[in-house]
C-alpha cells in the first residue's frame, strides 16, 4: 500500500473521526445492494465487479447507480434518471462487453500516486497543497454506457497500481469491497454517502477521491434541481462552527484542521426523479458581520441555507466560478463536480 503524506494535521484523520450517527437511529438505507452498512465505523460493504482496460488489465468498480428505474431495481442501486442528460458528452465513457465476461474500460485509473494535503495556518482551508492519490487518464469516466441508453455510475476502486483512498478491505474472492463513508445533512436529517470521484485537483485530494476532469462535461443549468440537468447541488460550508467536541462542528476549515466530517448540506436524495449523485459544488461563507453577531451555527437544510444567502447572512465563496443557482436564491456553483452516491438517510 502506498504512503499517504501528509502536512500538519492529517486530512486523512477524516477517515477515522467523521462524525457518527448512532447506530440506533432509524435507518432508509438506499443502496440495497450493501451487505453491511456499519453506522459506528462508518463504512459500507458493495458487490465489486471485475473489468478489462483498452490494455487488457484488471480493473475493478462498484456500481451506485443506474439513470434506468427497473436496472436500478434489479441491482439494487439509487436511481438517477438525470444521468441521462450527460449522454454524448465526455462525462460518460462508452465500455464493451457484458458484465458476465467483464466489461471492457477505455478509460482507467492509476492508484499510485501519493496523497499529498496540506492544511493553512491557522484555518486549515484553502490546503496550501494538495495532490490527489489517484487520477483517472484522458478518457476515464465513472459514469458508463453500453450503448442501451443507460448510463451506470461506475467508479473503479482497484487495478494493479493501487486502490482507491476510501477502501477499507477487499475481498476479491467474495467480490466484495468495504469503503469509508462521509456524514452530512439533507432537509435536517443525517445522511452518510461515499465520496468516489472529483472533477476538480483539490477537491479529489481533499476528499481522498478519484481525480476525474471529465465529470465536469456534465450538463448543468440555471436551477440543477431541474430534470434537464445531470446534477444536484450540495452546499459546503467554508467557516462553519470549530471544535472536535463541539456539536454545531461543520466546515472546511473544521475538516481540514482534523475535526471530521465538513458535514455538507445536499439538495437531494434517492427516490426522487430529479436526484443525481453528481454533486455540483455550491460553498458558502459566513460573513464577518454574522459571525460577530453570534448567528453562526450548523446548518442542516438547504432551504435554509438559500434564505440566509439572501438575506446576505451567508455568501458564495470567493473561488466560485460556476453560474448561480435560482432554486438557491442564486448562490454560486464553484464549477466543479464531486461524485458522491447517498447510501442512506438517518431519521
Amino acid at each position: 500500500m502506498r504512503k499517504i503524506a501528509i502536512g500538519l494535521i492529517a486530512v486523512a484523520i477524516l477517515f477515522a473521526t467523521a462524525s457518527v450517527t448512532p447506530a440506533s437511529a432509524k435507518t432508509t438505507l438506499f443502496l440495497s445492494s450493501a451487505t453491511n452498512v456499519d453506522l459506528t465505523a462508518q463504512t459500507v460493504t458493495l458487490p465489486l465487479f471485475k473489468g478489462r482496460t483498452a490494455a487488457g488489465d484488471k480493473t475493478f468498480f462498484i456500481i451506485t447507480e443506474s439513470s434506468d428505474r427497473n436496472d436500478a431495481r434489479t441491482r439494487g442501486v439509487n436511481w438517477a434518471p438525470k444521468l441521462t442528460n450527460a449522454l454524448g458528452t465526455n462525462a460518460v465513457q462508452a465500455v464493451t462487453g457484458d458484465f458476465a465476461n467483464g466489461l471492457k474500460f477505455a478509460g482507467t485509473v492509476d492508484f499510485s500516486p501519493t496523497l499529498v494535503v496540506v492544511p493553512s495556518s491557522p484555518n486549515g482551508f484553502p490546503p496550501t497543497q494538495a495532490e490527489p492519490g489517484a487520477s483517472g487518464d484522458g478518457a476515464y469516466s465513472p459514469l458508463i454506457t453500453r450503448g442501451n441508453g443507460i448510463v451506470l455510475n461506475a467508479s473503479q476502486v482497484a487495478n494493479s497500481s493501487g486502490r482507491h483512498d476510501s477502501v477499507v478491505s477487499i475481498d476479491y474472492r467474495a467480490k466484495q469491497v468495504t469503503l469509508r463513508l462521509l456524514s452530512g445533512f439533507y432537509e435536517g436529517d443525517p445522511i452518510v454517502y461515499l465520496r468516489m470521484d472529483a472533477s476538480d485537483a483539490t477537491l479529489a485530494a481533499i476528499e481522498a477521491s478519484n481525480f476525474a476532469p471529465n465529470l465536469n462535461a456534465a450538463p448543468i443549468v440555471a436551477s440543477n434541481d431541474r430534470d434537464t440537468s445531470a446534477r444536484s447541488a450540495i452546499i459546503p460550508v467554508v467557516n462553519g462552527p470549530r471544535g472536535i467536541d463541539n456539536p454545531e462542528r461543520q466546515g472546511l476549515e473544521s475538516a481540514l484542521l482534523g475535526e471530521g466530517s465538513p458535514q455538507n448540506v445536499t439538495q437531494e436524495i434517492p427516490d426522487n426523479d430529479i436526484y443525481s449523485p453528481m454533486w455540483d459544488v455550491h460553498p458558502v461563507v459566513w460573513t464577518d458581520e454574522a459571525i460577530e453577531a453570534g448567528l453562526r451555527r450548523q446548518l442542516r437544510d438547504h432551504e435554509e441555507i438559500a434564505d440566509l444567502f439572501d438575506q446576505g447572512v451567508l455568501v458564495s465563496a470567493s473561488f466560485s466560478a460556476g453560474p448561480p443557482n435560482a432554486s438557491l436564491e442564486g448562490l454560486r456553483a464553484a464549477g466543479f463536480i464531486s461524485n458522491c452516491p447517498v447510501v442512506a438517510l438517518l431519521n
